[in-house]
């Protein structure tokens, strides 16, 4: 029998069977002064380290809210506070968890852990409280990811993603994939094993046609990541043309506001200006450049450097042209240098535009637009956001958002290829088994079942303490 690979050893906290030996706390609200603080403990001690903090009018009970008075190492009440009490493994962590929800005083807050972390606990180390519902089996590793990214969303858009992602979208659809491979690897190991009793091998055209089935949807699922990452983290767009082509108009025609400074004199803009904005949930980080020309004076030299230093690091360029003016050399050299790139034009000032002196040298498709009466602004952003995302997948297709999740698929795909490859050559089923248990693993690193320490520790050392 060939070893389908090995699990990674439980963290020096955790116990064989996913439980913790220590109990943890930390302010899980947002560093500051607010109108709600809360404090968290999660561990077998919980329950046992917060009622001595407290002067409760009821005992704590599992799921319900509790009224208390918090007290200070006097007995001396410092604040009221509402606790609540989840007893394992009906919780987040699948511990014992206590919340205090006080006013949000940090000094009051502190007070809480200090006291807590002198009964025994310890503080939290950051993304521990996910981390220890991940090894829980409370979640697996991409709803875990997406807590963070629920955390960090900046849009809507963003949340609902991460909200599909935290509700196990992604996992339900890889689920029936694995269960496919895993019933292949078990035909072709039950050849090898019992050939003795009369179990057929399975002949090679259909071993070729289940490891297909499998990786059609796989690929699929890999496709999405062209939209998934973009709607993750976002993508930068340099607004670039040669001066008074309106680029600072239409810039802040694009964020809604006044921000870069327009004027009749060509060259306003002498450095990089920019603003974060959504496109149709997805933000989006517009940098407005100076004006592409021979620099007249140092500080115009500067800024124009800039610009091309923010054109080469863009994800997207806009090339914005004058509709009122014929297309100059510096047009013509800027669609050159991008063709082989993600860009777009828009053809601005389309109210005053001239129609005789509109030059028809222009091959890439063009979007007519007006920064002053706001024509053609909506088809832009439509534009912009096609030209990054490609395809956008349907409401119910699961994404893969991140890099990490992208590679787990890839290189479950490239061990398929390779199963199937070997299949075709009439290779023994062993080897062909080394390959399936490759992509098996493969599949499950991407929810967490074979991730290794140093990756988990990576992953959630991006939280933030208490989360």
């Amino acid at each position: 029998m060939i070893n389908p690979g090995n699990n990674p050893e439980p963290s020096a906290n955790t116990e064989a069977t996913g439980g913790t030996t220590d109990t943890i706390v930390a302010i899980s609200t947002p560093p500051g002064r607010g109108g709600i603080g809360i404090v968290r403990l999660s561990g077998p001690a919980s329950r046992a380290i917060a009622e001595p903090l407290l002067k409760l009018r009821h005992p704590l009970a599992p799921a319900q809210a509790r009224f208390a008075e918090i007290l200070d190492n006097t007995g001396e009440t410092l604040d009221e506070a509402v606790v609540t009490y989840f007893a394992a493994p009906n919780s987040y962590t699948s511990e014992d968890i206590v919340e205090i929800a006080a006013h949000g005083s940090p000094v009051l807050l502190d007070h809480l852990v200090r006291r807590s972390i002198a009964a025994g606990a310890r503080l939290a180390e950051p993304g521990e409280f996910t981390q220890r519902a991940f090894l829980s089996g409370r979640l697996d590793l991409t709803q875990a990811e997406a807590v963070h990214d629920l955390i960090e969303s900046t849009t809507l858009h963003q949340a609902r993603i991460a909200a599909q992602q935290l509700g196990g979208s992604l996992s339900r659809q890889i689920t029936p994939i694995k269960q496919q491979l895993i019933a292949l690897i078990a035909a072709l190991e039950a050849g090898i094993d019992f050939a003795e009793d009369d179990i057929d091998l399975l002949p090679q055209s259909e071993i070729t046609s289940k490891i297909e089935a499998i990786e059609a949807p796989l690929i699929a699922l890999e496709q999405t990541f062209a939209y998934g990452h973009i709607v993750r983290d976002g993508f930068t767009l340099a607004i670039v043309g040669r001066p008074n082509a309106g680029k600072s108009s239409l810039f802040n025609r694009l964020v809604q506001r006044d921000r870069a400074i327009v004027t009749a004199t060509p060259g306003t803009t002498r450095d990089l200006v920019t603003e974060r904005v959504s496109f149709e949930g997805i933000p989006v980080e517009l940098i407005d450049t100076a004006g592409l020309r021979h620099a007249t004076d140092e500080a115009e030299s500067i800024g124009i450097e800039k610009s091309r230093e923010a054109m080469a690091e863009a994800d997207v360029v806009l090339l914005v042209l004058d509709a009122s003016e014929p297309l100059h050399e510096e047009d013509e050299a800027a669609m050159a240098a991008f063709s082989a790139r993600p860009f777009l034009i828009a053809i601005n000032k389309q109210d005053i535009a001239n129609t005789a002196q509109r030059d028809r040298r222009i091959t890439h498709p063009t979007i007519e637009t007006s920064a002053l009466t706001g024509t053609g602004l909506d088809e832009l952003r439509r534009a912009i956001i096609s030209i990054v995302t490609k395809q956008t997948p349907n409401a119910e297709t699961a994404l893969l958002t991140n890099l990490r999740q992208q590679q787990s698929v890839v290189a479950a795909i490239a061990a398929l290829t390779r199963a199937k490859l070997a299949a075709t050559k009439i290779i023994p089923h062993e080897m062909v088994l080394l390959d399936l248990y490759d992509a098996l693993n493969s599949l499950d690193a991407l929810t967490g079942g074979t991730t290794s320490d140093d990756i988990l520790n990576l992953i959630f050392s991006r939280f933030c303490i208490g989360k």
